[in-house]
């Protein structure tokens, strides 16, 4: 029931010497941008200051994310539980009414919040109902649908889970200032928000299909 996170070895936040540049190399040597051993070039990235940059926040928010999983899944194992059963413990939990059969999530509901086939949210909640922390019920307004109920020990492991994220996150930014948390939520709220008015993105044709 549980899985143990590991350090991809091929994945470059996994060493210490690139955490802060992204770039392979000796320690406290990284390639700078537009050097010889560098890949990145001006005729790659048009304006190489202001495209680099962007690019280089992305890489920093990706080798965060990681960060945070990484640990966050090393804090759960612990009490047994997977990155993914507390994904859908804390989905359940957002559900108003999640303790009772008429108002509890639908399974269908939930593979569509976690973005997962059916098949694999029933492999989630079976092992978290073994666990005893969901319970299947028949939908009182459709027989042939199941919703899922959290239980009491599922409360629980959804404030255990939120402690372990509230402890991570803290360790992860403790050195950030509350005004810099402010200003970095609200760069990411910001750019979260246009890029979802902007409508799905489009998906870049194949260099090799015809024209």
């Amino acid at each position: 029931m549980t899985t143990t996170p590991t350090d991809d070895p091929a994945d470059p936040s996994s060493d210490p010497r690139t955490a802060a540049t992204g770039s392979p190399g000796p320690a406290g040597s990284p390639a700078p941008t537009g050097s010889p051993g560098s890949t990145r070039s001006p005729e790659d990235t048009g304006s190489a200051e202001d495209t680099g940059t962007t690019a280089e926040l992305a890489d920093a928010m990706t080798r965060a994310i990681k960060r945070i999983r990484r640990q966050t899944g090393w804090r759960l194992e612990p009490y047994g539980i997977t990155p993914g059963q507390a994904r859908a413990l804390r989905t359940l939990a957002h559900v108003p009414g999640c303790e009772t059969p008429d108002r509890a999530m639908r399974l269908s509901d939930l593979a569509d919040k976690l973005h997962i086939a059916p098949r694999s949210a029933t492999t989630v909640v079976d092992a978290l109902e073994e666990a005893g922390l969901v319970e299947r019920t028949p939908d009182p307004a459709d027989r042939r649908a199941v919703r899922i109920l959290l239980t009491e020990a599922g409360r629980a492991a959804v404030e255990r889970i939120g402690q372990v994220r509230d402890e991570v996150a803290r360790e992860y930014f403790g050195e950030v200032s509350p005004a810099d948390e402010e200003v970095l939520l609200r760069v990411l709220r910001s750019a979260e928000a246009r890029f979802l008015a902007a409508g799905p993105p489009r998906r870049a044709a194949s260099p090799d299909a015809p024209r």
